[in-house]
């Protein structure tokens, strides 16, 4: 359904079932998939590819052309995939020779004011937090958590199931299953949560057993422990 008051170019690819409010601006080359709706002052520019089931909210241009000064501008795309929700006022620019795109998965969470710089690769169900800012060719793997107000240099390669502080700095590669924070980046901890994530995925796509949280291993170690205990002290 589209708006009167949207301007949407003749040669866009536009699926049947899409909502488009008013005073959103789509330009030529751009597929949005069924499903999606677009929310009022969006701007959407060529090389725009955006799945099924998005909601994209106001403010937010998805295709600019990158903030680098070696696109020479050819024809590259920003690629936002199914069931992903883009916040108001979120940038995502194309890529460049370097890649060809810039890309955000399927099931997605980017929230206000984020900024995905060109050729960026998002993977599936990443929450990218309020403000946070991903310079060109940032690598975030699937399930990350990066927290708000966060800076990520370029080149960084961010694994799966990583959490990162709020506010945080991040200048090196940070490995998976990893909680970051501190100035400078380090590592806190391991997202132990995230590993069992990954285990419940694993243990239903492989029928692999599900290992045991090490919570529950205590608890059985120490029931063990009180039982021969008792059992000694009955001796006695």
């Amino acid at each position: 359904m589209k708006q009167p008051l949207a301007y949407v170019h003749p040669a866009a690819k536009i699926a049947p079932s899409v909502v488009i409010d008013p005073f959103v601006t789509i330009d030529a080359n751009v597929e949005i998939g069924e499903g999606t709706r677009i929310c009022s002052n969006v701007t959407i520019l060529e090389g725009a590819r955006i799945g099924r089931n998005c909601t994209i909210f106001p403010g937010a241009v998805i295709g600019a052309i990158p903030q680098d000064l070696k696109f020479r501008g050819e024809d590259t795309l920003a690629i936002i995939g199914d069931n992903t929700t883009i916040r108001e006022c979120v940038t995502v620019n194309r890529g460049t020779a370097a890649r060809g795109r810039t890309s955000v998965g399927n099931n997605c969470l980017i929230m206000a004011y984020s900024h995905v710089a060109h050729d960026c690769a998002v993977g599936d169900n990443v929450i990218i937090s309020n403000a946070t800012q991903l310079a060109g060719e940032v690598v975030v793997d699937s399930f990350a958590v990066i927290g708000g107000g966060t800076l990520v240099h370029q080149f960084c390669h961010i694994g799966p199931h990583v959490m990162i502080q709020g506010g945080a700095l991040v200048n090196k590669d940070i490995p998976p299953y990893v909680k970051a924070a501190r100035e400078p980046i380090s590592y806190a901890g391991i997202n132990s949560i995230g590993q069992l994530q990954q285990r419940h995925h694993t243990r239903h796509s492989g029928n692999l057993p599900l290992p045991v949280p090490v919570r529950t291993q205590r608890q059985r170690c120490r029931g063990t422990h009180r039982s021969r205990t008792a059992r000694h002290q009955g001796a006695r």
